[in-house]
């Protein structure tokens, strides 16, 4: 397994963290053995995610870290979601710190580091390469609709949200990992950046995708997973929300690309603005009543299960809105970082995998 850093300097812990978040959490292709957030340096990166130490530590800076390392990394990911996909400035001479210690670059921005003349020059002078993986397949490679979904015999899942990066991705990995050790064989389609970085087997990077192709593309790899590792369940990675008014792809490619047997509905109850410029526009949160109502419009499928985000919330708080979600809306409610997501699995075997009766 490749061993890699992760850039994430003053983002750690919040929303345009997710990447490094998600690699700490999780990572079938990496090992990763630091964090770079010199505003968290010296700490534990789960025990400040999730009040765990996993035993990778927090650095002030690339040269900090190799102090500390016995072997030189092999890459440096840049670990943020920016707005815009944009490369934030502070992060440029950290990336030139790790290119001169001859560690090789890897980002998920839609800003392709590989045509930065700086990173550039400096890549060929020292022998490393930078590899920018939000990008389309060549358009003669590239699929259009095929209406594929009724072909497959699997149960479909989008794991949707009432807003963008409210952990849709870590509850789909977290219920796929739950399924396959029940023996339910599920399979995981990532749609972002961040799920590819993870080393998910199946998955495009949705927002990189011209209009044209875009659902076809995520059909494709749904379809792949399908014939590749003949699931019983496939697990779709969300994006964004469908009242969320800032993206247009996102969730409705998901639910086109992916026609849903059911979904599994992702909230952060004490989030108060949308992720998007929250400073800024004061767009409000979306409400679970709201995005059952566009579910039940362009997917045409049931929700069944509610997964919380506990962002800003007490245990206490959690319960209780856990009780409440359950009361009024009848179906399992859970915060999946906390409680895992036995409830959701239970809740999809019962609806698709009833035991047969014996024969007498």
């Amino acid at each position: 397994m490749e061993t890699a850093l992760v850039l994430c300097e003053g983002s750690f812990n919040r929303a345009g963290g997710k990447t490094a978040a998600g690699l700490v959490r999780h990572s079938l292709r990496f090992k990763v053995v630091g964090i770079l957030d010199s505003t968290l340096a010296g700490k534990d990166a789960g025990e400040v995610l999730d009040g765990k130490k996993v035993g990778i530590p927090i650095y002030s800076s690339v040269t900090d870290a190799l102090k500390h390392l016995r072997k030189r990394p092999d890459y440096l990911i840049v670990g943020v979601a920016t707005v815009g996909g944009m490369l934030p400035k502070a992060f440029r001479p950290a990336l030139r710190e790790a290119i001169k210690n001859k560690i090789n670059i890897i980002s998920g921005l839609h800003e392709w580091l590989a045509n930065d003349p700086e990173f550039s020059k400096l890549a060929k002078e020292n022998k490393v390469t930078v590899t920018d993986i939000r990008k389309e397949p060549p358009l003669t490679e590239m699929h259009y609709f095929r209406n594929l979904a009724p072909k497959m015999k699997a149960i479909r899942i989008p794991i949707l949200g009432t807003d963008a990066a409210s952990g849709k991705r870590t509850t789909g990995i977290i219920l796929t990992k739950e399924l396959n050790r029940r023996g339910i064989k599920t399979s995981f389609v990532a749609t972002g950046q961040t799920g590819l970085l993870q080393g998910s087997k199946f998955g495009i990077p949705l927002d990189a995708i011209r209009g044209d192709y875009v659902v076809g593309e995520l059909e494709n790899a749904i379809h792949k997973a399908y014939v590749t590792e003949k699931p019983k369940v496939i697990i779709v990675e969300g994006q964004g929300a469908l009242s969320h008014p800032a993206y247009v792809t996102g969730s409705r490619t998901i639910v086109n690309a992916s026609q849903p047997t059911a979904v599994v509905l992702q909230h952060a109850p004490a989030r108060k603005w949308r992720t998007y410029h929250e400073t800024e526009l004061h767009l409000p949160n979306g409400t679970i009543d709201r995005e059952m109502e566009l579910i039940k419009v362009f997917a045409k499928a049931p929700v069944i299960a509610i997964t919380i985000n506990h962002q800003g919330m007490t245990r206490e708080e959690v319960e209780q809105k856990i009780s409440e979600y359950e009361s009024i809306y009848c179906m399992p409610a859970c915060d999946p970082l906390v409680d895992g997501v036995s409830k959701v699995a239970d809740a999809i075997i019962k609806a698709y995998f009833p035991k047969k009766p014996k024969r007498g």
